[in-house]
C-alpha cells in the first residue's frame, strides 16, 4: 500500500483592520489578480464565538489569486480599535516572467508606497526591487536570472 504525497505550501493570510476590501481590489488590479472570494461578517452562516463584535459589513475573510498563489485576507485579528496594520518582520516575494511585468508590478505597488530599493539589476537578479505598499505591506519584486 503506498501512501499519496502531496505538496505542503504556505499562503499569506494578511490582517486590514478595516481595509481588507479595498487592499484585495488593490493588488486584484495592481497584480493582475481575480478576487476569488470576500464574505463579510454579515454573511457568515455562525456566528465566531469568543470574537469581539466586528462590523457586519467588514471582510471576514477574503482572497485574490495573483499567478499560482492565493493571498488571503481579513478585518479580523488585528488593528482593533482603530490602529495601522503593523507588517513587520516580513516580505512577500513577487517573481514576475520578465522585467517589464516587473515594472508594471513595482509601479502599481508603488502608488502611496514607499520604495525602499529601486528596480534594478543585482548579481543575482536582472531585475530586483524592494517597496512597501500603501497598506504597510513589504514587496520583494525579483525577476529570475
Amino acid at each position: 500500500m503506498s501512501a499519496t504525497l502531496t505538496a505542503t505550501k504556505i499562503e499569506p493570510y494578511l490582517q486590514f483592520g478595516g481595509r481588507c476590501e479595498e487592499a484585495l481590489e488593490f493588488y486584484s488590479k495592481a497584480l493582475d489578480g481575480k478576487i476569488e472570494m470576500l464574505m463579510r461578517f454579515k454573511d457568515s452562516p455562525e456566528p465566531c464565538e469568543g470574537a469581539p463584535q466586528m462590523d457586519p459589513n467588514q471582510v471576514m475573510h477574503g482572497a485574490v489569486k495573483i499567478g499560482e498563489t492565493t493571498l488571503m485576507a481579513t478585518d479580523f485579528g488585528c488593528c482593533e480599535g482603530g490602529g495601522a496594520p503593523g507588517f513587520n518582520g516580513f516580505s512577500l516575494s513577487l517573481a514576475p516572467s520578465d522585467e517589464e511585468q516587473a515594472n508594471k508590478f513595482f509601479n502599481a505597488l508603488a502608488e502611496g508606497g514607499n520604495v525602499q530599493m529601486p528596480l534594478g539589476k543585482t548579481f543575482f537578479s536582472p531585475c530586483f526591487g524592494v517597496v512597501q505598499d500603501k497598506y504597510g505591506v513589504n514587496w520583494m519584486v525579483v525577476v529570475a536570472a
